[in-house]
């Protein structure tokens, strides 16, 4: 069996996206997202020029050897364009497997670990008042977990106050935009929001917050803290991570919980968090960390030292992705939660799919592969825009964690 021709696409029905397709000769074809929000064309490019050409007359059974092909067989390793493109091939070969197989791709990675993949939605508004409101909505929805975000005043556009409820989306303009930020403020008003949603709904419902590394180690260390008496499901993003060694202080000073890790490219980007038990759920995306054959063995780490997976699962992923992702969080063992942004109905149409949301969580369907596939002439009524996300900067008009 040989892949015989790989093909990108890309369209923007609400949005951008990357989708590679692998055809092979026995007529068997499979899908994966290559999704870069903002830098889209960057991976187009690597996939086109650079991947492409190698893939052809693989065999694409051998899933294993192409991912060690395509990482260690380059020279520059890592990073979000390299580990997209890879993910992009794992998936679509992945699908094709379990198209093979006859079976849905959960069956493949060893069955089912749960019925169902409990999730949260993104609850927001520009004021305590309409944060309380919008998170009522999603109860009323029937979900059992909710990010709530809150603009803060003093703060220009505030990060994660979208345009929309249901499909909020940050790529807003064709050159990046300006938000603002104010570490104190936020500091003195996060905790209000927590405090009027527990008097409001209780503590029947799973509550988050994401920082969107804002925060200083000793800043996230005094939210975390504040936080404490409403016990969330999870404080995200608390501080950038790069400098891993930083979330020992944060992990110091409060019990709250702490996630972290979608804009992770690999292992070794959670590594130390991992073994010195840093963290509580660790959120590298199968798009954004290399595929399934990755993030497999990132999830094998993390279940040694209790720590559960908690995907990234924005738009800014296709819903090759989340169909994806639904099947490792229906096998994976150590599983925590799933972030679900729901996409706009272009989208839907153009990425058909049979994963379904009921009562607080998604199902992943039975259709043999990931479930998903693409309408090639329904995407091709949606060319590419371009769109890059806002850029941060504090009141005096320093550069800031976006």
């Amino acid at each position: 069996m040989k892949i015989v021709a790989a093909k990108v696409i890309v369209c923007s029905p609400g949005r951008n996206f990357v989708t590679l397709k692998i055809e092979t000769d026995q007529g068997v074809y499979g899908i994966g997202d290559a999704t870069l929000n903002g830098r889209e064309l960057a991976v187009v490019s690597y996939l086109e020029d650079h991947v492409i050409p190698c893939l052809i007359g693989m065999d694409p059974q051998r899933i294993e050897d192409i991912w060690q092909y395509f990482y260690r067989g380059a020279y520059w390793r890592r990073g979000p364009v390299t580990m997209r493109a890879i993910a992009a091939v794992d998936v679509a070969l992945w699908d094709i497997k379990a198209k093979l197989a006859d079976m849905p791709l959960y069956q493949l990675l060893g069955g089912r670990s749960r019925d169902g993949v409990m999730v949260y939605g993104h609850a927001n508004g520009s004021d305590i008042a309409e944060t309380v409101e919008a998170v009522g909505n999603y109860i009323d929805l029937g979900y059992k977990a909710i990010r709530a975000q809150t603009g803060v005043p003093g703060i220009k556009d505030a990060y994660g106050v979208g345009r929309g409820k249901l499909y909020y989306e940050p790529a807003d303009a064709d050159l990046p935009s300006v938000t603002g930020w104010d570490t104190a403020k936020a500091l003195n008003y996060v905790p209000r929001l927590f405090e009027t949603l527990r008097d409001t709904y209780g503590y029947d419902h799973h509550l988050l917050h994401d920082g969107h590394h804002r925060y200083t180690p000793n800043e996230a260390a005094i939210l975390g803290k504040a936080l404490e008496p409403f016990r969330l499901f999870w404080f995200e993003d608390c501080t950038p991570a790069e400098n891993q060694e930083a979330f020992r202080h944060v992990r110091q000073h409060t019990t709250t919980p702490l996630a972290v890790g979608e804009i992770f490219n690999t292992v070794w980007d959670a590594r130390e968090l991992i073994q010195n038990q840093l963290i509580d759920y660790i959120r590298a995306t199968i798009v954004g960390a290399g595929g399934l054959t990755h993030l497999r063995r990132l999830a094998d780490l993390a279940s040694l030292y209790q720590i559960r997976t908690g995907c990234h699962g924005a738009t800014d992923l296709s819903p090759v992705t989340m169909g994806t992702a639904l099947h490792f969080d229906t096998w994976v063992p150590n599983f925590g939660i799933q972030e679900y942004m729901r996409h706009t109905e272009e989208t839907d149409a153009v990425f058909p799919h049979d994963y379904r949301f009921e009562k607080g969580e998604l199902f992943c369907g039975e259709t043999p592969g990931h479930g998903v596939d693409i309408d090639e002439a329904l995407a091709a009524k949606y060319p590419y825009k371009r769109a890059y996300l806002p850029v941060a900067r504090l009141n005096d008009g320093t550069m800031w964690n976006w």
